[in-house]
């Protein structure tokens, strides 16, 4: 038996790995987080499988109906949105469990900051631009932000900053990132990426509303010089006389072609 912590996606059904989809057929036992993982998902569960929607379930009853799944022999899918390695709540799940002598394992999903570039048209590092993106969020009632980790410590580096959970504070966001980016940095904020609902809002930090947000919780925020940026270097990647392992490139080529 094995808890298989599934990477759901950011929303829509499709994108979910094939490893993913395959592991929630075979599995007797879904567990899912249903305020943000689509139900369409779960049409890939086995006849007869019992499903359960953790949303409202603390993380106590989560553990009981995996050690009822343990004890039965059946393999549970537990789903989460996204990708599990940021803001999953999985680390206290996996820290029980490695309590328990349960055996589990991850398989990775497509983050909701990757989903959110992918509907603006948009490669969050440019050369010459910013070569980081950041992934963090603001203090809420769930988890509070350690001391060093500010929005203006990271806003210092220049690098394209991806901000989740934090759309209803987007005023708050605004006055503390416009002193470091400047007025005129570019912001989108995605509402519920991939979803068919999915909204795009295109503004600079002088010229954002902050009261797009009001009401709303699923979104991300991006700032950062690279969106929409079209004056920057092109890599030296595919430049036609750099010399790299799979083109060979002069005389004396770092990697030689095998004889």
């Amino acid at each position: 038996m094995t808890v298989h912590f599934i990477g759901a996606g950011p929303g829509a059904a499709d994108l979910i790995t094939l490893r993913g989809r395959d592991l929630i057929a075979a599995c007797p036992v879904c567990l899912y987080a249903g305020s943000l993982v689509p139900e369409a998902l779960l049409s890939h569960c086995p006849s007869g499988a019992r499903i359960v929607n953790t949303a409202p379930l603390s993380l106590d009853e989560i553990m009981a109906e995996i050690q009822s799944a343990h004890a039965a022999g059946h393999d549970v899918a537990r789903l989460h949105s996204g990708d599990l390695s940021v803001w999953s709540a999985m680390g206290e799940q996996l820290r029980r469990l490695r309590d328990l002598g349960i055996p589990y394992d991850v398989t990775p999903g497509v983050p909701s900051f990757a989903a959110a570039a992918a509907a603006l048209g948009a490669e969050l590092t440019l050369p010459g631009v910013a070569q980081s993106v950041i992934l963090t969020r603001t203090s809420g009632r769930a988890s509070a932000m350690p001391d060093g980790e500010t929005l203006e410590n990271f806003a210092k580096t220049g690098a394209t900053l991806a901000i989740h959970l934090s759309v209803h504070v987007l005023a708050d966001v605004q006055e503390r990132l416009t002193p470091h980016y400047g007025p005129d940095c570019p912001v989108a904020v995605v509402f519920r990426a991939s979803w068919p609902d999915q909204r795009i809002h295109r503004a600079t930090l002088s010229t954002i509303d902050p009261r797009i947000g009001d009401g709303e919780r699923t979104a991300l925020i991006l700032v950062g010089h690279a969106l929409g940026a079209e004056d920057f270097d092109e890599s030296r990647l595919y430049a036609g006389d750099y010399d790299r392992r799979y083109r060979p490139v002069g005389t004396s080529p770092r990697f030689p072609e095998s004889a």
